[in-house]
């Protein structure tokens, strides 16, 4: 067996010489970063801010005041809206914690707002004096990208290919892969004998298409995401115990621990996302995927090395003892590779220093024509001012 790959999470390593970023990361405002429990774009996030500072860039991160992080810390609210029903709606309150960060432009040199569905940051793409970066974590749909290409010079991170190609008319400016700590996700060799499904409970998270698989296989399987109305009502009913057990919405130590121990993790997505996280802690624990090949999975799984991709549930059945008989040694080291928290993070800052210098170049050229327009209409006022008339073109 191959070796696990260890080591990977972001140390202060050496750059150029270029002087540190100012850096105001806005994150969702819905829970804290990192999250208590579930929440990608929380954990993501409170990667990218600790991976930055420990760069030496001067990073604050606007968030809720119930996050821990090793940036500075600026905080709207106590508690996420997900805690205090009082803070509704929703909007507002990303709004709000968006103008934060926005008011105190001047002391940045860019602003990069991190958002589930809607970038509301992009109509303030004009109004700030530096740039305003956006990165969504959804598939979005045609009519979506086309209304927010009313700001089509607003610059745009996306999170794989995959939603890149759905960004048209759009700034992307950089493609970057989450990552995951191999620190805290730790290799396990050995697994239980149990199959594994870790999201949400919607229709497009194919959780009855995973429950369907493990019954036609023979193979025990355990669903680990928060109770809701899809769930008691299409999922539970199934639910034995015994075949199909549920653990319940995990938190960091429960969730790794179920993914070390699984055989595999089941990801038969209906619907494209523009990611999956669950895909590369997976792979970072050692486990191999067997998914639908939607969205951005075949992206970030290695067909035939850490999991496989199938076009069906049917064929994802028939392929499943293919992907239990791969090397959890080569999985682990080739999610190592590939997602690696400084590999994100030095990506992100290659990006930034573009963003940055992009709009400076645009800043300086705008003065340039403001410059020369004065000037005209000063010569044009001196002459007006001698009696001389200006030849008309």
């Amino acid at each position: 067996m191959t070796p696990p790959a260890g080591g990977g999470g972001v140390t202060p390593a050496a750059e150029p010489a270029a002087p540190p970023l100012r850096i105001a990361l806005v994150g969702p405002v819905a829970q804290s970063i990192p999250p208590a429990r579930s929440g990608s774009i929380e954990t993501v996030t409170a990667m990218l801010a600790d991976g930055l500072a420990a760069r030496g860039h001067e990073v604050t991160l606007f968030a809720t005041a119930s996050s821990t992080t090793s940036a500075r810390l600026h905080a709207v609210f106590q508690e996420g809206y997900n805690r205090d029903t009082d803070l509704w709606p929703w909007e507002l309150c990303e709004l709000f914690n968006l103008a934060a960060a926005v008011e105190r432009a001047g002391a940045f040199d860019l602003i990069h707002c991190q958002a589930e569905y809607a970038p509301l940051s992009l109509a303030l793409t004009r109004i700030a004096p530096v740039p305003l970066v956006h990165t969504v974590h959804h598939a979005p749909s045609a009519p979506e990208a086309a209304l927010w290409s009313r700001y089509a010079e607003a610059p745009f991170i996306a999170v794989s290919r995959a939603q890149a190609e759905r960004l048209a008319g759009l700034d992307v400016a950089a493609t970057i892969h989450h990552a995951v700590d191999p620190r805290v996700y730790e290799y396990r060799a050995a697994p239980d004998d149990y199959l594994l499904f870790l999201g949400r409970f919607t229709p497009g998270k194919g959780v009855l298409e995973a429950m369907d698989i493990a019954r036609r296989t023979g193979h025990r399987l355990v669903l680990a995401a928060a109770d809701n109305d899809y769930y008691r009502t299409a999922v539970a009913p199934l639910v034995d115990g015994a075949r199909v057990a549920y653990a319940g919405e995990a938190d960091l130590e429960a969730k790794i621990a179920l993914l070390q121990g699984a055989r595999a993790l089941l990801y038969p997505v209906q619907a494209p996302e523009s990611f999956g996280l669950v895909l590369i802690e997976a792979m970072m624990c050692g486990t191999p995927v067997a998914a639908l090949d939607r969205g951005a999975v075949r992206e970030l799984v290695d067909e035939g090395r850490t999991g496989h991709a199938f076009a069906s549930p049917d064929a994802l059945a028939a392929g499943l003892d293919d992907v239990l008989a791969l090397d959890r040694g080569r999985v682990r080291a080739r999610a190592v590779e590939r997602f690696r928290p400084d590999r994100m993070v030095d990506a992100h800052v290659g990006a930034y220093r573009q963003i940055v210098a992009a709009h400076r170049r645009q800043g300086r050229t705008a003065a340039a024509r403001g410059l020369d327009a004065r000037e005209a209409a000063g010569r044009a006022r001196a002459r007006r001012g001698t009696g001389v008339r200006e030849r008309q073109p």
